[in-house]
């Protein structure tokens, strides 16, 4: 995985820090409730860590496709994917996960995150670069120079995740704190721009682009 694909992944992560639906308002009503800022930043690490299972999940999916699969078929599919999901979020674009209390503890708000995650396809998008970086492919290879690389390309990958988290984690902890305390939620009706339009268009884009670049 190279220095751009590392920059992408990371641009992708604080791209989820700045969505609502990805857990900055939830952090900021949980802060809210309890009246105290140290309640939202209590809730960034669970958010955290749902956000990364489900990263971990998708590129687990990639690299075992990688395996069984030639990374032509595997380029297709991802793309196919990507552009029905994105159509799928045009269509849909309030489809997701129901919580029915704002009252979580940490266990229950990283299985939240996960679920945002998943079905807002967050660990969907990182296919494409994972494929394009060689990842997938280079772990089917048996020969040991190869295997080396395979192994030297999934631990640029982990590092990618990290910064993924860590670039979603500081935006999003940025933004909460500044609308808990500066702005207020209403800056959602007033002054937020459509980030589930933008992010369906941005699964039509790299679909097309995975499937022709």
């Amino acid at each position: 995985m190279d220095l751009w694909a590392l920059l992408v992944i990371a641009a992708l992560g604080a791209y989820h820090g700045l969505n609502p639906a990805m857990g900055w308002l939830f952090a900021v009503a949980l802060g809210m409730q309890d009246r105290d800022r140290k309640a939202v930043l209590r809730a960034l690490p669970p958010i955290a860590i749902g956000h990364e299972l489900s990263l971990v999940v998708v590129v687990a999916v990639v690299l075992g496709l990688g395996l069984l699969t030639d990374p032509s078929a595997l380029r297709m599919g991802a793309g196919v994917a990507l552009i029905a999901f994105g159509i799928f979020r045009f269509v849909k674009p309030r489809a997701h996960f129901r919580w029915t209390t704002m009252r979580v503890n940490r266990r229950e708000l990283a299985w939240w995150s996960f679920l945002m995650s998943t079905a807002h396809g967050a660990g969907l998008m990182v296919a494409p670069v994972l494929i394009g970086s060689g990842a997938a492919s280079a772990a089917a290879h048996d020969h040991a120079l190869e295997a080396a690389s395979g192994g030297t390309e999934l631990l640029t990958g982990a590092l990618g995740l990290m910064l993924h988290v860590g670039a979603m984690v500081l935006v999003m902890g940025v933004v909460a704190v500044l609308v808990y305390e500066k702005v207020g939620v209403a800056v959602l009706r007033s002054a937020w721009i459509n980030l589930d339009g933008v992010w369906a268009g941005a699964f039509v884009l790299a679909g097309v682009l995975t499937l022709f670049t």
